[in-house]
């Protein structure tokens, strides 16, 4: 029976992630009962338990490229972008990327995922620091100047880790990263100043 129902799955496969909601309906059978087939699943491993409700395939995990890992970060919380040093990396600002960690801005509590070998890793920022990300098919992205001022804000205050040798500074636009920084604590604008030599 659940061999059968795992082929008539293979349309999910191309997703890095899927929900119980999309096996009741590709099943054709109840949310109840979609729910303890993907939990038999999961204790099999051939389905990755992501969250409540949420999973992946687990010969599809490896194969994952960075921006499957991506969407898949955005829907562990919501909302939230990428940012920091992985979208630093991303853009080709930084040579530091840790391999595996995948970063992200919250508004919500500071928390790491720990999946099947990688690490997703959520920072808190005020409201009103929520912003300057944009869409990239199915997850958001910080925009390079606003990732490099997430990261500033954040080690200004002691809560991240950041190598400045590792950072391109010609490849950001100055006068927008001055623009943006204006809202932020003075903490952040003085260390700023002081890496960007003004």
């Amino acid at each position: 029976m659940f061999s059968k129902n795992l082929i008539k799955l293979s349309s999910l496969h191309n997703k890095p992630c899927f929900f119980t909601e999309d096996v009741a309906k590709v099943l054709d059978i109840s949310i109840e009962s979609a729910r303890v087939f993907v939990t038999r699943q999961s204790k099999k491993e051939i389905f990755i338990k992501l969250k409540k409700n949420c999973y992946s395939f687990g010969q599809r995990w490896n194969l994952n490229n960075e921006e499957d890992f991506f969407a898949i970060s955005s829907i562990l919380r919501v909302p939230s972008y990428i940012s920091l040093l992985t979208a630093l990396s991303y853009y080709g600002v930084s040579t530091q990327f840790p391999q595996d960690v995948f970063e992200s801005i919250t508004i919500f509590s500071t928390k790491d995922y720990e999946i099947k070998g990688k690490n997703f890793k959520f920072y808190k920022v005020k409201e009103e620091f929520f912003n300057g990300f944009i869409r990239k098919d199915n997850y958001f992205i910080a925009e390079k100047e606003k990732a490099f001022i997430d990261a500033i804000y954040l080690y200004s205050f002691g809560k991240y880790s950041l190598d400045l040798s590792a950072i391109d500074i010609k490849k950001l636009d100055k006068s927008l990263i001055f623009k943006i920084v204006k809202k932020y604590p003075q903490k952040t604008i003085e260390v700023l100043k002081r890496i960007c030599k003004i």
